[in-house]
């Protein structure tokens, strides 16, 4: 498949490029270096590019991924900001499929069996937070305003463990105990979507 990647650079994003070429597919990076990939890239920061730099890197592709997030808390914003950046340069190219990470439960209605800690520590969570859970919350609601065959890939907190493959996933709904995930693992299943049509326009959680 010709995929462009944004963020590839980033925690997850790395690991998203490197499973996408070990898998064969033809990858375009949108980075702010891309000499330093090794593969062909697009120069451009997201938030500031020529919305025609961005159209002519998604253009033709077959799908769109996104490993886009704050690395810090002063970047709360960027989430929504970006990916209604690329959102906008697709609606006017061909390109159509596009898969996010975002974070897990968000866009999904909260299950009244979770735990009083599970309650707690999100609770907790959410007043720490508040600023970034707003940003992906926008990301959600931007996504269902759009034509776009999205995936939302919610993940819990990552890790820089290695990959194994064997996590769990609930599309549509909340799935219970997801309290982590590796980044390798969260690229896996982010790649793994584009094989499957049930998880198009479907806000999804992915844990171990």
């Amino acid at each position: 498949m010709k995929l462009t990647l944004f963020a590839a650079t980033g925690g997850t994003g790395r690991h998203l490029l490197t499973q996408a070429v070990a898998a064969g597919h033809e990858v375009t990076a949108v980075v702010r270096d891309p000499s330093a990939l090794g593969i062909h890239g697009v120069r451009a920061d997201l938030l500031t590019a020529d919305p025609a730099v961005l159209r002519a890197a998604v253009d033709g592709a077959d799908a769109v991924l996104s490993g886009l997030g704050p690395r810090r808390r002063a970047d709360a914003g960027i989430l929504s900001k970006g990916t209604r950046a690329i959102v906008d340069a697709m609606q006017e190219t061909t390109a159509r499929r596009l898969v996010v990470v975002s974070v897990a439960g968000i866009g999904l209605p909260q299950p009244s069996s979770r735990s009083i800690g599970e309650r707690l520590l999100s609770g907790l969570a959410g007043i720490v937070f508040r600023r970034h859970y707003a940003d992906v919350a926008e990301l959600e609601a931007l996504l269902r305003t759009t034509e776009l065959e999205w995936t939302s890939v919610g993940v819990p907190l990552l890790s820089d463990d290695p990959l194994t493959t064997k996590y769990r996933v609930a599309v549509g709904e909340w799935l219970p105990k997801a309290s982590r995930l590796s980044r390798a693992d969260a690229a896996h299943c982010m790649l793994r979507t584009l094989e499957q049509p049930e998880t198009v326009r479907q806000t999804m959680m992915a844990a171990y």
